[in-house]
């Protein structure tokens, strides 16, 4: 298993996940199983999508992932970094 698969729990409400080293589908499959098991009481996750090797991943966080929990994304001041504010 690779480091990226499993969720850093940073706080009771804040989650960090890296899927740069993933592939576009790795990535969105892992991120629709994350959010669908996450207890109810977080509210952001911060994904690590980098973006020197290409913007495939930024652009499927920010535009092609779809979720109920998902109510915001908010790019960082980091361009490698997308935080997904939940419902």
């Amino acid at each position: 298993m690779t480091p990226g698969w499993t969720p850093q729990f940073s706080s009771a409400q804040k989650v960090e996940v890296d899927i740069h080293h993933m592939t576009r589908e790795q990535a969105k499959s892992h991120l629709e199983r994350l959010l669908g098991r996450l207890d109810g009481n977080v509210r952001e996750v911060t994904v690590i999508h980098g973006y020197t090797g290409g913007t495939v991943l930024r652009d499927m966080v920010r535009g092609g992932l779809k979720h109920p929990r998902i109510r915001a994304k908010v790019a960082g001041l980091n361009p490698g970094v997308t935080t997904l504010v939940l419902r």
